[in-house]
């Protein structure tokens, strides 16, 4: 697995966010999810990269393959790593489980562009934020290498 993981959400399934089946309806993964990712992408942007109220982030594609069911007071844990980094993207995956078993719920992958929101577009990563990527990746190469 490349990219280091991050604990980038800690939380529960609570009974409200529970369809007619008793399991956690998919509108609440999607919450989850994005919550973690505004944590991922924070490490990558820095705090200077936050404090900049004209760029922003957009979300081009994401996909999730839902594992387990999820039901009422489920104990969740989700770990976010970045998989590749483009000339103005990040492509991350982040893997829901259970906090106590390690049971995986959900799998979301996701490309999301480095925005300027005042002009629209596409703009490129800096310097600063292309190091933390790499500086990510690099702690999950050691940390694979330690172990093996």
């Amino acid at each position: 697995m490349s990219g280091q993981s991050l604990v980038t959400y800690v939380g529960v399934a609570h009974p409200w966010m529970c369809d007619v089946m008793g399991h956690m309806n998919v509108r609440h993964y999607a919450a989850m999810f994005d919550d973690a990712s505004f944590q991922l992408l924070g490490h990558i942007a820095g705090a200077e990269g936050l404090s900049d109220t004209s760029r922003g982030w957009a979300d081009v594609r994401s996909e999730v393959e839902y594992k387990h069911e999820t039901k009422a007071g489920a104990l969740l844990t989700i770990h976010s790593r970045v998989i590749k980094a483009g000339r103005s993207s990040v492509t991350f995956e982040q893997v829901m489980s259970g906090s106590l078993d390690g049971v995986v719920h959900a799998v979301n992958r996701t490309v999301s562009v480095r925005f300027d929101l005042i002009e629209r577009t596409a703009v490129a990563l800096d310097a600063g934020m292309l190091a933390r990527v790499e500086a990510l990746q690099a702690g999950a190469a050691a940390n694979e290498n330690s172990a093996g």
